[in-house]
């Protein structure tokens, strides 16, 4: 088995399409944030720029795993950053420390 090579504007690419499909899922979690939570609306930036920028690696990495799919790094981008989200919400939820 061979790791795929990617161009540096392929991998550019990949790391752009990556944040913007993070992106897309922290703006629609800030959404719905926002609507259930109408008396306290906290908005953490910082939060919001480690999500789009784990989610800029997850999705670069898996688009270069898929030989320079720009659609697999967004996809991953996506729901990478909500795999992580979930699991934090669970170790916080079960009390351990974060």
């Amino acid at each position: 088995m061979t790791v795929p090579s990617c161009g540096q504007s392929s991998v550019a690419l990949l790391v752009l399409v990556g944040a913007i499909g993070g992106t897309v899922r922290a703006l629609m979690g800030i959404l719905k944030y926002m609507e259930q939570n109408k008396r306290e609306r906290k908005f953490r930036a910082g939060y919001l720029l480690f999500s789009v920028f784990v989610s800029a690696a997850i999705g670069a990495f898996a688009g270069a795993l898929c030989e320079g799919s720009w659609k697999v790094a967004g996809f991953a981008g996506y729901a990478g950053t909500d795999f992580i989200e979930s699991l934090y919400k669970i170790k916080k939820s079960q009390g351990l420390e974060t």
